[in-house]
């Protein structure tokens, strides 16, 4: 009769196989090596009778070293352990006697059959017990296959005996690429690590310099824990102000309003709404909506988001969770615990792990209802074609599974019946309102149907109170209006579960080794953990992750380049240390004051200059003036602004052309015509610099209009056009020069409207679609004014009277 080896991968996994496939009649033995257990049975392999022999090993057989003297701190370089060390492979726990042991039960063996963990590291370690059985076993008969593998997701009856039924061959690429990983940590590993001990080592005599490691993965996982951490400490708070208001919905409750506007930064303009309200005697309702939504079920459960939820949720640290998760795969009642999928196969039966939760005490009215009613297909997911989502594959209860392992348990099967419910429906009402020219909302939520937030009621739609029924036009009385004055909150430090979403998000370790990176600047006291499980760098920590921002690539690169405090030409000061900033003209343009170590980009494609001296009233930064030519377009910047947009409606990059600042003479409020001719989001802003060859640019595309060339000064009037509403403009001319009728000088009027300028202005780079060129292109065709074609102008784009009109317009 033949033998059968069937390895797996820890000694629990191989009895409850064993006990599967044997149907429980098989006997048991301990191993020469006293952990690993034999349990042997009859039965049939390949259509013959045969002896089957289970064992396990205990994770992996082999590790790989340096040889001989590379080993030793002292005598080796730790540069020459990147290219000129030797390794080899050793066991990984000699105590265990791993590879006599398997030799031992390997001879004599016909077959063998491999049901290591379904994942690269198994992969590997099928390799590792084929090095150590295969020149032991029997040699094979005409070129007969012995060799096979067995691929499964849980230890369930119907999974282990369809793995048994289409066994396949290990993969010999994956195990070759868990080679190459483990030859780079080592080689960057144990070289950095001795380099950095050896460094600090007697340096401080309040450092324990005993072992100060460095992992390819360990330490940029450290690194986000110490990019927080200097985001908490130089943060400066912000004052801001919010309007918040309260009307009597019946004589019993009032309702507390959100301001539409959200905040303000600046106290005076706060106040100015305050006032404009707070005299109010009535809200108006403006609008009413009741829309019905739907809040999603959850995607499958995969490795991450179970080690995020058992964070942040269970309070159980990332290695923690895997164990546990682990523990309750090898006792069958979850599947394989390692997948980064979050879609389930269509072939997959979700029925039958449903079935199994039917009776159980804390769900079965929920599972019954689904199975009678029927399931609702899970979401899409991700297929990484690795393992299915981990599912709960037999009822358990807290008494036979224990306090931790019952919590994790339960938040997985909770999920998975919550991927095969509905969605959470519910009806959100909004009312919005109005006190004086402000516009203020409340917000109300009823729940239609639970769906799955029953069986996960920590998703659950908040309860809100119910809004009154009302229409347009409906008033209430103003119960409360008040102006508080409120900071921003620098960040937290990172949880364990966002160092996670950041670890998936840039390719950091992967699902199974996750927990341990973060394990290790745990041990290593790079971190601590906190109250609420945040991570906390250690003086340890920010030293090292900070030494590391200091060395390397600029020491490279300044061998054959110059730092940016030593380029480029003074042109305009700083706002903050009002010393010089230097501006370098190399590609990407930029100023940089050396002072302050602070850089600023600016718009590309243009020059350049200093704009008068001229400062922002914001910052005191010295404004600077773009231009692409003397055909093109020029406008002045502010270099912080641009860089730290000031405004809610600014963009990054944006010039004073399109600063909506209420009062500054160079913003857009100020400068700002009317519409674009061309596109829609655009304005027409006078540009200030560009006499006596005068011009109006759109500031969003590439349209200029040519106009009153001469003439000495031209102005945006406070006046606006009766027809278009674009602003006027106050032209002032030269009498030797003037092109106005009756030896006239100085005109005011519409660029668009007025028939004595449109005879001044050539538009260039636009095909014109304003009332005055309804013909076509060109500045002559359907001159006149045209109804029904009046352009739509920005409140932003007319200039005020007074400041509190100014800082009105801005905000309407």
């Amino acid at each position: 009769m033949r033998t059968v080896l069937m390895v797996a991968e820890k000694p629990s996994l191989a009895q409850s196989i064993a006990k599967i496939l044997s149907r429980g009649n098989m006997s048991s033995r301990k191993g020469l090596n006293g952990t690993c257990s034999v349990h042997e049975y009859t039965g049939t392999f390949a259509g013959q009778p045969v002896r089957f022999k289970m064992t396990s090993v205990c994770g992996h057989v082999m590790t790989l070293d340096f040889l001989g003297k590379y080993n030793k701190w002292d005598k080796v370089d730790p540069a020459e352990l990147f290219s000129q060390a030797p390794t080899e492979k050793k066991e990984a726990n000699p105590k265990l006697n791993m590879v006599k042991f398997l030799q031992v039960e390997g001879k004599g063996c016909d077959y063998i059959v491999l049901w290591l963990d379904c994942d690269k590291e198994g992969e590997n370690i099928c390799f590792e017990v084929l090095d150590a059985v295969l020149p032991i076993m029997n040699p094979t008969h005409g070129g007969e296959k012995t060799v096979f593998r067995a691929r499964f997701s849980s230890i369930t009856d119907m999974d282990i005996c369809a793995a048994m039924a289409r066994l396949g061959e290990p993969d010999h690429n994956e195990a070759l690429s868990v080679d190459a990983r483990q030859e780079l940590d080592l080689r960057i590993g144990c070289a950095f690590t001795r380099f950095q001990t050896k460094y600090f080592q007697g340096k401080y005599g309040n450092l324990d310099s005993s072992l100060i490691s460095f992992g390819p993965c360990q330490t940029p996982t450290l690194g986000f824990c110490v990019e927080r951490h200097d985001k908490i400490q130089s943060f400066k708070p912000e004052t801001y102000w919010v309007l918040q208001a309260k009307v009597n919905a019946d004589k019993d409750r009032s309702l507390l309003l959100d301001w539409d506007r959200v905040r303000v930064f600046d106290r005076e303009i706060a106040q100015m709404f305050l006032n404009m309200t707070k005299l109010e005697k009535e809200a108006q309702v403006e609008a009413t909506s009741r829309k019905e939504k739907a809040k999603q079920r959850p995607l499958a459960l995969n490795t991450v988001e179970m080690l995020r939820v058992a964070s942040s949720s269970l309070g159980m640290g990332p290695q923690h969770a895997m164990q546990t998760a682990e523990r309750l795969y090898t006792q069958g009642y979850i599947s394989y615990p390692r997948t980064e999928t979050t879609h389930y196969p269509e072939n997959f039966d979700l029925k039958g792990p449903l079935r199994q939760q039917a009776n159980h005490p804390y769900w079965a009215d929920t599972v019954k209802r689904l199975l009678t009613e029927g399931i609702n297909r899970p979401r899409k997911g991700h297929d990484a074609g690795d393992h299915p989502p981990i599912t709960p594959m037999r009822s358990a209860t807290e008494a036979e599974l224990g306090s931790e392992a019952w919590r994790l348990y339960e938040y997985i099967t909770r999920h998975f019946i919550a991927t095969v419910s509905y969605d959470c429906k519910y009806l959100q009402s909004t009312i919005s309102f109005r006190i004086g020219p402000e516009h203020f909302t409340c917000t109300g939520k009823t729940v239609i149907s639970p769906g799955f937030t029953e069986i996960m009621p920590w998703q659950s739609v908040p309860l809100e109170e119910s809004l009154p029924t009302c229409q347009r036009g409906d008033t209430f009385a103003v119960s409360e209006i008040k102006m508080l004055e409120k900071q921003t909150n620098p960040p937290d430090y990172l949880t364990e579960a966002e160092l996670i979403t950041l670890m998936e998000k840039h390719g950091i370790g992967t699902d199974a080794s996750i927990p341990v990176h973060i394990n290790n600047i745990c041990q290593r006291n790079y971190v601590t953990v906190e109250s609420g499980r945040r991570l906390k760098p250690t003086n340890l920590g920010i030293v090292l992750v900070h030494g590391y921002y200091k060395i390397g690539m600029d020491e490279l690169m300044e061998v054959s380049f110059s730092p940016l405090a030593a380029t480029g030409k003074p042109l305009s000061r700083c706002g903050k240390c009002h010393r010089f900033m230097k501006y370098i003209q190399a590609k990407p343009s930029r100023l940089h004051c050396s002072h302050c170590d602070e850089t600023y980009t600016l718009p590309q494609n243009g020059t350049i200059k200093l704009y008068k001296e001229l400062r922002c009233p914001l910052d005191d930064f010295e404004l600077v003036l773009w231009s692409s030519g003397s055909r093109g377009k020029s406008y002045p910047l502010c270099p912080y602004c641009a860089n730290h947009p000031p405004f809610r409606d600014m963009k990054k990059g944006m010039g004073c052309n399109e600063c909506t600042h209420p009062t500054c003479q160079h913003s857009l409020s100020m400068l700002g015509i009317g519409q674009c001719v061309e596109c829609e989001s655009g304005v027409l802003v006078l540009d200030p610099t560009s006499g006596p060859k005068w011009k109006v640019a759109c500031n969003k595309c590439n349209v200029v209009a040519h106009c009153f060339e001469n003439a000495y000064r031209v102005r945006v009037s406070a006046d606006t056009c009766s027809t278009c509403e674009a602003a006027l403009l106050a032209v002032d001319f030269n009498k030797a020069k003037s092109p106005l009728p009756g030896d006239e000088t100085q005109h005011t009027g519409c660029v668009f409207c007025d028939p004595i300028f449109q005879e001044l202005v050539e538009l260039k780079h636009a095909a014109s679609c304003h009332p005055m060129h309804r013909g076509g292109p060109g500045r002559r065709q359907g001159r006149g004014r045209a109804r029904g074609r009046r352009p739509t102008v920005k409140p932003s784009a007319r200039r005020p009277k007074d400041k509190m009109s100014a800082l009105a317009a801005y905000f309407v």
